[in-house]
């Protein structure tokens, strides 16, 4: 039997996503990183990637007849494939909501970094306020949080791919330019058990290990505020 293959980059979220989600299941696979460099980004494709997405990104899984490449519905096909290490919780109404935090996370959260992403790609004073509105939606979206782990140890209860979309979106989001603060203790004391869980540990480290290579900056993994 062939081994599940995921295509993934050094600085991919959605990629580190699969990547932890298959960790955290214990499932044996090949890892590919395909090239990228901070000058000509993912250029050239790699040619797996190019037949298999129509949007050319990153991840790409296979899994013998199976070719998927969106984060979310990969989530979808390991829950179901390798129901073991469960990463959606039981219940109906905590894996409804564990759903809609890992949506939020990719589309109401993430957008918002890769407009920062962008303006620091091409900085323009024009742009300056919407520098501040996406910095503020950020930091309005910390606050949200922040208050609904007053009872929540994790996102949705238990350690699900809610978890594992927030925090590698929150990685970004300290990359550029809006770290949690001492402003955010739960979500701080959150981002600790994170880091504290081998798999994410492994995938996150590597990503600040490539980044330190290239001269990049490197935000806090744990539980330190910035």
């Amino acid at each position: 039997m062939n081994k599940l293959k995921l295509y993934s980059g050094p600085l991919s979220m959605f990629g580190a996503k699969v990547e932890i989600a298959v960790r955290e299941k214990g499932i044996e696979f090949d890892l590919v990183m395909v090239p990228f460099d901070f000058e000509r980004g993912y250029t050239p494709k790699h040619p797996e990637v190019l037949r298999i997405n129509p949007k050319w990104q990153v991840p790409v899984l296979i899994d013998e007849g199976v070719q998927l490449f969106d984060s979310t519905q990969i989530f979808e096909y390991l829950e179901d494939r390798w129901p073991e290490q469960p990463l959606w919780p039981h219940s109906i109404a905590a894996r409804a909501e564990a759903r809609k935090q890992e949506h939020c996370s990719d589309e109401v959260f993430f957008p918002h970094v890769i407009r920062l992403m962008g303006m620091r790609a091409n900085p323009d004073p024009v742009e300056a306020q919407e520098w501040k509105n996406a910095t503020a939606a950020i930091e309005a979206y910390y606050l949200g949080m922040e208050q609904w782990l007053q009872d929540h140890e994790y996102i949705a209860g238990q350690f699900s791919y809610a978890d594992i979309a927030f925090y590698m979106a929150q990685f970004f989001a300290a990359r550029h330019t809006v770290p949690l603060t001492a402003q955010h203790p739960r979500l701080l004391a959150w981002r600790g058990r994170m880091i504290d869980r081998p798999a994410v540990r492994l995938v996150v480290t590597a990503m600040a290990d490539y980044l330190r290579s290239q001269g990049q900056m490197v935000p806090q993994l744990g539980d330190q505020a910035t």
